[in-house]
């Protein structure tokens, strides 16, 4: 059942019942990358899959990633009703949760933050600066090449064909300002400092062949926060819940009791 959210701003699926549990997509994939653990999630949990702001039927915002999560913090605050919620985000969706929880702390009572971090080297600052200029000149069709090995290994892409024409179908369909935009505010960002101010269990998670997010970032991410578990999710890549949605839902089985 799809639902709006944040004054009709976010549209988000909603199903299953219990504590709420929202689930952020990535930037270069749509809510449907969590589509093989919501079937298992949903029993126990409110499982709430929103379109992040640009993306589906959810409005754009503007102001970057601070803006992004302000609009997010509203869409939970509304589902969740002052329930304890629990906030998954992978790759995009999870610097989304990581800035929403740092300016609103009392958001969620965990956080699960995969295939992410706090800040990019220089040459993954890089690598967003350049897709947002190659779009800007030639549109998205001239980096979904670029896109897909950030999110899937070359031997995962050759073995799962159907699999990959969905998954460029979606980014195909992301809105072009809104992309450049969010390769903008990652090329830019940078949460270490802040990361102290984080209080909540954090559950850190990272694909072991991660290119767009490499594990280093993880590493970094975690010892930055006070109350965090990393955990490494062996021969995945970028999206660990599509390419082995069972080693992704065992990875969370404890954090998430």
């Amino acid at each position: 059942m799809d639902r709006l959210l944040a004054n009709g701003t976010v549209n988000a699926a909603q199903s299953g019942e219990g504590s709420p549990l929202f689930l952020f997509h990535s930037l270069l994939s749509d809510r449907a990358s969590f589509d093989a653990i919501v079937p298992e999630l949903e029993k126990s949990f409110r499982t709430i899959v929103p379109e992040l702001p640009g993306f589906g039927r959810s409005h754009a915002v503007e102001g970057g990633l601070v803006a992004v999560a302000d609009r997010m913090a509203e869409a939970v605050k509304d589902a969740a009703a002052g329930a304890p919620t629990i906030v998954l985000g992978n790759g995009y969706g999870g610097f989304v949760a990581l800035q929403m929880v740092i300016r609103h702390p009392e958001i969620a009572s965990k956080l699960i933050l995969a295939d992410c971090g706090a800040a990019f080297s220089e040459p993954g600052r890089e690598a967003f600066r350049n897709m947002a200029r190659v779009s800007r000149e030639k549109g998205l069709e001239a980096i979904t090449d670029v896109a897909m090995r950030r999110l899937f290994a070359p031997e995962f892409q050759e073995q799962h064909p159907e699999l990959m024409r969905g998954r460029r179908e979606a980014f195909l369909r992301t809105d072009p300002n809104v992309f450049r935009a969010a390769c903008d505010a990652l090329a830019s960002l940078d949460l270490r400092p802040e990361l102290a101010g984080v209080k909540v269990p954090v559950l850190v998670l990272v694909g072991e062949y991660d290119e767009a997010t490499p594990p280093p970032m993880s590493h970094e991410l975690a010892a930055g926060l006070s109350r965090a578990e990393l955990k490494i999710i062996p021969g995945c890549a970028h999206v660990p819940q599509l390419q082995s949605p069972g080693q992704f839902l065992e990875a969370m089985k404890g954090f998430l009791l």
